[in-house]
């Protein structure tokens, strides 16, 4: 029913009431009691819309011309509405359908109690075939248990549309403290005690391993709180459907950052690398691509050593030492070790070692592969990356004058489905044959974005054990990412 109904349901009462009062105050008996209002039982409910991939929604309870809520998108959470106790059937519609419309979802009956307090998510996915996935609102009657101060009430909701039975890691320090929630179910009314005041880390789980963290922001003291973990666990966790954690009313938590790093510095060994004493990376091998590395939004200085045996951090300097740029949640870096380790002359100040840093911002392409060229060779200059024609680089190069330490485009350039031979050429070059030329097939990638590292010396010192010139292509698409090595071929 619309609100507007409702007020004037209690007008109506309250002023039936008043005209009674004045009727007894008008009688003969001066000592009766005034009749007192009848009470109107009343409920509280809202709406949070968690459902990825759904538009815009209205609220309408079936039979009203006047929707409850307009234009509720994902990741909002509506204010609450007082209501009459009773029972609903609450009708979704596509925002601005005429209330006449057919609505694309319906609870059936809803009953709402007097004093009652009602969350109704909307969940799972608009459309789906497969019922275990499908659209749904689940109504989430309030009851949180009574917080400490300094801590919080936390109901945390699973419905994470393709997401398996997970178990929440609190602390992201090995220990489950919510283990079992499967797909729409949550932790129960009550809420589960969590500290407030500070931010704190939530592992997920599933089957016994880590699929991924987020980092919880500081809850308020004595604060109810719902979390609903939401989105398609399959997609980019940049991507508007990706995978992350609703706080209601607060906004949409991502998940925490992931670094794959790969050994690019043609002439240094197997590396560690450490963040302070904690092991990220352990014996990468140069063109060699690390697991994921998940770690918590910010920004980190990176040491790396040679390989050592063990986790421990090795005594002594660190053959080279950079800083991250800010890793922000949701995204997807890879880090390049590039440069020359070795000091030319012995000069310490002449190693160029250093780290390289990109995000991944490939746009989503289901029919093209989506490439994007990284210069990580410290001895090669400025360069166009182009298919061969006549067996030369073209002018107008597919990837023009790309520098040492820079790339083309995040989103990567747009290529059909093809077999041709690539040429590198110096982009000031007056000669356009190719310093560099390799076999690619970019049918296998269509549908995938594809990082097209540059990596190892152009021209190898001899005697100082240097990598040669080559791609190191990284397919973004499969989790983890994987690193395929493309040689030169001969002319």
């Amino acid at each position: 029913m619309p609100r507007s109904f409702w007020r004037n349901r209690v007008l109506v009462a309250a002023l039936a009431a008043s005209m009674s009062t004045l009727s007894a105050g008008c009688g003969d008996d001066d000592d009766e009691t005034p009749i007192d209002p009848p009470a109107t039982d009343t409920a509280r409910l809202r709406v949070i819309h968690a459902s990825p991939g759904a538009p815009a929604v209205d609220i309408y309870a079936e039979g009203q011309a006047t929707p409850l809520f307009t234009n509720v998108k994902y990741g909002d959470t509506t204010s609450y509405a007082s209501v009459p106790a009773g029972t609903y059937n609450v009708q979704v519609r596509a925002a601005g359908a005429a209330a006449s419309s057919a609505p694309v979802y319906s609870t059936g009956p809803l009953t709402l109690g007097a004093n009652a307090s009602v969350s109704a998510l909307a969940a799972g996915l608009l459309g789906a075939t497969d019922n275990a996935q499908s659209f749904r609102v689940l109504p989430l009657a309030e009851g949180f248990g009574a917080p400490a101060d300094g801590r919080a009430r936390v109901r945390i909701v699973h419905a994470g549309a393709d997401a398996p039975t997970v178990a929440l890691d609190v602390g992201d320090d090995g220990s489950s403290e919510v283990p079992g929630l499967q797909r729409f179910q949550d932790t129960g009314a009550a809420g589960v005690d969590l500290p407030a005041g500070q931010s704190f880390q939530v592992g997920v789980l599933a089957g016994g391993n880590k699929v991924t963290a987020f980092t919880i922001p500081a809850l308020p003291s004595r604060g109810e709180v719902f979390v609903i973990a939401t989105g398609q666990l399959s997609a980019k966790p940049s991507a508007a459907n990706g995978f992350g954690l609703l706080a209601a009313g607060v906004g949409l938590i991502r998940q925490n950052p992931v670094v794959y790093a790969l050994h690019g510095s043609p002439d240094a060994p197997p590396v560690d690398i450490f963040v302070g004493t904690s092991q990220l990376v352990d014996d990468l091998s140069f063109g060699e691509l690390s697991k994921p590395i998940q770690v918590p939004p910010g920004t980190y200085t990176l040491d790396v050593f040679a390989h050592a045996s063990g986790a421990t951090r090795p005594a002594g300097s660190p053959a080279g030492t950079d800083g991250t740029p800010a890793l922000a949640a949701g995204e997807r870096y890879l880090v390049v070790a590039a440069g020359f380790l070795s000091p030319a002359a012995g000069d310490p100040a002449t190693s160029t070692f250093e780290l390289l840093a990109f995000a991944d911002g490939f746009a989503q392409d289901n029919d093209s592969l989506r490439l994007r060229v990284v210069h990580a060779s410290p001895d090669a200059p400025e360069v166009d990356v182009a298919p061969l024609d006549n067996g030369l680089v073209p002018a107008n190069a597919a990837f023009n004058d790309v520098p040492y330490r820079q790339a083309s485009a995040a989103e990567g350039l747009e290529l059909p489905a093809v077999q041709a031979q690539v040429g590198v050429a110096a982009a000031a070059a007056s000669n356009r044959a190719p310093v560099a030329r390799f076999d690619l097939d970019t049918t296998p990638f269509i549908g995938k974005g594809l990082f097209a590292v540059a990596a190892g010396a152009l021209s190898p010192t001899t005697g100082e054990n240097e990598a040669s010139f080559r791609l190191v292509a990284v397919d973004t698409s499969v989790s983890p990412w994987a690193a395929i090595t493309l040689q030169p071929v001969a002319p």
